[in-house]
């Protein structure tokens, strides 16, 4: 069994508010929520999650699957001793989000997951993504990430941080991301939305074409208490986007399933 290195920032909250964890998107960073953590920050502890082989966490030696790195991301909850954990994150987070529910439901007892889907694309789509960054490494990608991740006024309305992004995609080692599009080539949780009894918040932005409005109505309609919201003005990193939004979305969500 694999278990991928992981990291977890120290939380950073009021002392004694509930924990909630950030998870990125592939080939980002945790910076994708610098914008959204006051907000959250005034509410829970948070802690942020950085992926295998992203911004500094070693690359794994061997592949992995979501299932295995949701145990990784357990058992460092588990070691910052202050869980159970509310859990949040974007894309390949948002899968993730899932799998926790899944596997993990007494440690999160409430997740979202944000411009994700029950399943994101299929075997054939990432091994071939994976394939490409190996060869020629993920500059190949700024281009066309750049389409698919912002909203057409973004970039204008947000420069520094979304020119961050896309340097911390630049900047993200290939085998790392090949490993975590290796992951997502596996990952298909659409015949088990029903054994999630978690509260799950299905959010995506309005101009995603990617976690669409139809895969949040897929998985609202699997799991056993769903919800989904649109944050507009966003496309594939609505905490980057749109942070204002986002936060006030998850707030809403926690607080009314009591989290």
């Amino acid at each position: 069994m694999t278990h991928p290195d992981i990291a977890l920032s120290p939380p950073s909250g009021p002392p004694g508010a509930p924990l909630l964890v950030l998870g990125h998107s592939i080939g980002t960073g945790p910076l994708i929520w610098e914008d959204a953590l006051p907000a959250l920050a005034a509410r829970f502890r948070v802690s942020l999650l950085t992926l295998p082989g992203h911004a500094g966490v070693p690359v794994p030696p061997e592949p992995f699957s979501l299932r295995e790195l949701a145990d990784a991301v357990a058992d460092g909850v588990r070691g910052l001793g202050e869980g159970p954990a509310r859990y949040a994150g974007v894309s390949i987070g948002g899968a993730l989000a899932l799998v926790l529910a899944l596997e993990h439901p007494k440690l999160f007892p409430a997740v979202a997951a944000l411009a994700a889907g029950a399943e994101l694309g299929g075997e054939a789509h990432w091994l071939e993504r994976a394939a490409l960054v190996r060869e020629q490494s993920t500059s190949v990608l700024l281009i066309p990430s750049a389409s698919i991740w912002f909203a057409p006024d973004s970039i204008a309305n947000r420069p520094e941080l979304t020119g961050r992004i896309l340097h911390a995609l630049q900047d993200t080692p290939a085998e790392g991301y090949a490993r975590c599009a290796e992951a997502l080539s596996s990952y298909d949780l659409r015949a088990d939305l029903g054994r999630i009894r978690v509260p799950v918040l299905a959010a995506w932005g309005e101009h995603d074409t990617v976690g669409t409005e139809a895969r949040q109505a897929e998985i609202v309609a699997g799991v056993r208490n769903g919800r989904a919201v649109r944050i507009d003005g966003a496309a594939h990193q609505p905490p980057a986007e749109q942070p204002e939004r986002t936060a006030a979305a998850l707030l809403r969500f926690f607080a009314e399933v009591g989290s």
